[in-house]
């Protein structure tokens, strides 16, 4: 279905397009269905997840929901772009607030707004910027989540649509020929690594934590000398 007018464009994966809308009313309808979303996550996990359930969850009808969103892929791939929306916005603010030195006091406020809004934000820990656990075999299969790879940017995957976000807040600090590869490795390095803190410790293993930071900050460093 369409979505209501004066809304505007988003980008969408694997071909779905939807629009966040603009109208108060319609606004309102629509965070509320991310913010239920979220919530449901958090009580049975993404292979339960039903569209039915967030819009009951949400106090909308059914029709509504798809108004924005052409089904459960799309309502992911809108709480994941919501999600990085808002960890951008978080870690903008603490580096105008604390002025970091250089790309390795960057790496440090970059993990610790990660790991603040893992500890604290609903819906969080089964979908940041893309899933965080995979999916149940059965939802792999086409017809339900087209492409999970790609829920932030059609063509890009999730990490490296991240590592681009990342380049362009961190502006000077990243100018050096090689940092958009670079930013990309550090992005499935922290990825793989972040995981596993959380998977060891729902607060995320503080030894683990460190070490993320350790190895983003030396292998980030190398790319100002190079």
């Amino acid at each position: 279905m369409k979505a209501e007018t004066g809304g505007r464009e988003r980008a969408g994966s694997g071909g779905a397009a939807r629009r966040r809308p603009v109208q108060q009313r319609s606004l309102e309808r629509y965070e509320r269905l991310l913010d239920a979303c979220a919530a449901v996550l958090d009580e049975v996990g993404v292979g339960a997840l039903t569209t039915k359930e967030v819009a009951r969850r949400a106090r909308v009808p059914i029709g509504t929901l798809y108004q924005f969103f052409s089904g459960k892929e799309s309502l992911l791939a809108a709480l994941a772009e919501q999600n990085l929306d808002r960890y951008l916005e978080r870690l903008a603010r603490r580096t105008d607030a604390e002025a970091p030195k250089g790309v390795a006091g960057f790496v440090d406020l970059a993990v610790e707004e990660f790991v603040a809004m893992k500890r604290a934000v609903p819906g969080f820990g089964h979908v940041d910027f893309g899933l965080v656990d995979g999916l149940p075999a059965a939802d792999q299969e086409p017809a339900r989540l087209a492409d999970p790879e790609h829920l932030l940017d059609a063509e890009l995957d999730n990490n490296a649509a991240v590592a681009v976000r990342l380049q362009a807040l961190g502006g000077g600090l990243f100018a050096a020929p090689g940092f958009p590869l670079a930013l990309r490795v550090a992005m499935e390095c922290a990825d793989a690594v972040l995981k596993l803190a959380f998977r060891t410790d729902p607060d995320g293993d503080p030894a683990l934590i460190a070490e993320c930071k350790r190895l983003l900050r030396c292998y980030l460093a190398d790319q100002v000398t190079v």
